[in-house]
């Protein structure tokens, strides 16, 4: 996603997404119950409590759900986005703002987020930038059963549930929560121009579920917070994993194999690790690890990326997955087989390596649900950033469920690389069921930010910097918002880079369960595909003399006013002023001045189509005219002469004052600030 300016709200087709995802059809009714119609429907009420075992079930991922469901997602993706068969269309990017429709309800304007028919249940929302009452009616009700300012409900300040069941990680809004309901589900705002996704399940028709209701929130209380204590200590104790615990001391020459195998009805259920080698970025991608579970080889990857991030260490906790700053690897992923396992350490690389650690073993009856645990990976060599493509995270066929993956990307330049949306196709679907809105946006952050977070669910474990230049990784892990299919599952991710001249070089892990039987589309690692590739260091440019807005001192802000990396700017940054702006609010900034005198006060802004008009003052005293910053595109303007002020020596007051917005802008009002020149009037 997400610059203030590179995604601006979008018009379009908003009668596909409403037609296919809100269920309003009884055709859509009759599709989904002949889809479903393969499982039985348990006799078992789904409720809260029950969904809220989902949340942290490390054994539950591995059998598929009964009764049956399917998890698809409502977003405000740009509804020019109709069909690959148009790459004009395909990669369109104004992922704000858009609604299935807009409803007057009790003298004030609702936007439509999701409007569907269950039985079925909320299993995730996400926002950028949440914003007005977010409403959740349920079974057609008229009174909401959630009535709350959007930001208190994903930024863990509802009573009940806070963080990490919600909250803001690196400026993305998020809440696991699950919301279940009978018949129907509507989500809605009063306020519009905002990002959101809104994760949903819908189960087999006549599966029993037990409505939602905040009564029961109060007497689920003490479940939740157990829920919030093992979200906020997500790898736990080795004792609630089970099994029986095997120490490990290995050493593997270049182009050696370690193997173990294991016979009978068992599960793994803790590998831990911990590598000792030369060059330890090397060794982690380039020792493989192999599973072979009942005969099929299933999980097939570089050490490191298995663990969730790569290259090297970087630490992140997870529940699935983690590492820890000295080097500790875990895995937590539930691993069951019915006859016999193995599990290969094979050296690829050029050095001998170390490792040391444990393998848990535990018995386990195998059952008609049971599913195999996959992870494959693949890499990306010199990818050009143009034409944009859809880059396959994931082909598989077979009965399963989608569980997460790991990410890592080399970038070569500041400029943000994640614009794309991810696209989820399960069981022969022509148009994604899950359409996201930015690559940030599906890891559970947001306007490409580079603060490093761990969560029970998602992490940004590395990003080098400066702003999005070098490498970062990034993960996210479905528990509650797994997604099963009964076919095959295709999930595409965009490469939708800023910077159209460039090459990156990216890496996925993808992690899934399924039946025996289930294949992939993952091709044979090759020798080079290890290499771990040199990242040319970053030469920051700074115009001489600049006053940086990045750097001055924020005396008032209405709204938020921070740095955002930017290429091509002085320092490649710039100061944005954005988030809840209206015309007549004023950002203040402090600068020093060399000594008192007149000055040509020159600045740098840039100009987008959300960006608004603005008065700038220093020490109250006007500059010129205001100056509309909207243009059709994104824009880095050339430096341009504010006026004359007099200045004194020491500390003074650069302001500026949002008069309005052009005609053709979105009316968000925001302001990118690069820096001030002073020069002395002669």
């Amino acid at each position: 996603m997400k610059s203030q300016t590179a995604d601006t709200c979008r018009t379009g087709n908003i009668l596909r997404q409403n037609h296919r995802a809100s269920g309003i059809s009884l055709w859509a009714l009759c599709l989904l119950g002949c889809a479903l119609s393969h499982s039985p429907v348990s006799a078992q009420s789904i409720t809260c409590a029950g969904l809220l075992d989902d949340m942290t079930s490390l054994s539950g991922m591995a059998e598929f759900p009964k009764p049956a469901y399917t998890c698809k997602q409502f977003s405000s993706y740009d509804r020019a986005s109709k069909t690959p068969a148009d790459p004009g269309t395909w990669f369109a990017n104004g992922d704000c703002g858009q609604y299935i429709r807009v409803e007057e309800t009790k003298g004030h304007k609702e936007y439509v987020m999701m409007d569907a028919v269950g039985p079925g249940a909320i299993v995730r929302i996400w926002s950028a930038n949440p914003a007005g009452v977010l409403r959740i009616y349920l079974d057609g009700a008229e009174e909401p059963v959630i009535q709350s300012p959007m930001n208190e409900l994903l930024g863990g300040k509802f009573p009940g549930l806070a963080r990490p069941i919600s909250g803001e990680y690196s400026k993305g809004w998020n809440l696991y929560f699950p919301i279940p309901y009978a018949k129907s589900c509507k989500v809605t705002s009063d306020a519009g121009n905002f990002y959101y996704h809104v994760n949903y399940r819908t189960y087999a028709a006549g599966t029993k579920v037990e409505t939602f209701n905040l009564k029961q929130l109060e007497a689920l209380a003490p479940k939740v917070e157990k829920i919030k204590d093992r979200l906020a200590d997500p790898r736990g104790s080795e004792e609630a994993l089970g099994g029986k615990p095997t120490p490990l001391e290995i050493k593997i020459s270049p182009g050696g194999t370690y193997r173990q195998e294991f016979k009978g009805s068992k599960a793994f259920t803790q590998l831990m690790l911990k590598c000792t080698a030369k060059d330890l970025e090397a060794a982690l991608r380039g020792v493989l690890v192999r599973f072979r579970f009942d005969g099929e080889e299933t999980v097939v990857a570089p050490l490191g990326d298995f663990f969730g991030s790569a290259p090297g260490i970087n630490a992140f906790a997870a529940l699935p997955l983690g590492m820890t700053k000295d080097g500790e690897m875990y895995c937590h992923w539930f691993m069951p087989f019915k006859a016999s396992a193995s599990i290969e350490l094979v050296n690829a690389g050029k050095e001998e390596v170390t490792l040391a650690g444990k393998l848990s073993v535990a018995d386990y009856r195998w059952t008609e649900s049971s599913m195999h645990f996959h992870a494959k990976w693949r890499v990306a060599w010199d990818e050009p950033t143009r034409p944009m493509q859809d880059w396959n995270y994931l082909t598989a066929k077979g009965q399963g469920i989608f569980a997460g993956v790991s990410f890592s990307i080399d970038n070569p330049v500041k400029e943000w690389w994640g614009e794309g949306d991810e696209k989820i196709y399960v069981d022969g679907e022509t148009f994604p069921g899950q359409f996201g809105t930015g690559t940030e946006d599906y890891y559970g952050y947001a306007w490409c930010s580079g603060e490093l977070f761990t969560h029970a669910y998602h992490s940004q474990s590395r990003c080098d910097g400066p702003g999005n230049f070098g490498r970062t990784s990034v993960n996210r892990f479905d528990f509650l918002d797994r997604i099963p299919f009964s076919k095959d599952i295709k999930f595409d991710m965009e490469l939708w880079h800023w910077k159209p001249n460039c090459c990156v070089n990216m890496a996925v892990t993808a992690y899934w369960y399924a039946r025996p039987g289930g294949t992939d589309a993952f091709k044979q690692i090759q020798p080079g595909d290890t290499v771990v590739h040199p990242i040319t260091p970053y030469v920051d440019p700074k115009v001489p003399g600049a006053l940086e807005g990045e750097e001055m001192k924020i005396i008032r802000v209405v709204g938020k006013a921070d740095a955002q990396p930017w290429d091509g700017l002085s320092g490649d940054k710039q100061l944005w002023w954005h988030q809840g702006m209206k015309p007549g609010d004023e950002l203040v900034l402090g600068f020093n001045a060399p000594k008192a005198g007149k000055f040509h006060i020159i600045g740098r802004f840039l100009s987008a189509p959300d960006y608004g008009i603005h008065q700038f003052a220093i020490n109250g005293q006007k500059l010129g005219e205001p100056v509309d910053f909207y243009s059709p595109t994104v824009q880095v303007g050339k430096e341009i002469e504010l006026g004359v002020a007099e200045l004194k020596q020491g500390e003074n007051e650069f302001s500026s004052t949002l008069t309005g917005a052009n005609d053709k802008a979105a009316k968000n009002y925001m302001l990118g600030f690069d820096y001030l020149l002073l020069k002395p009037v002669d």
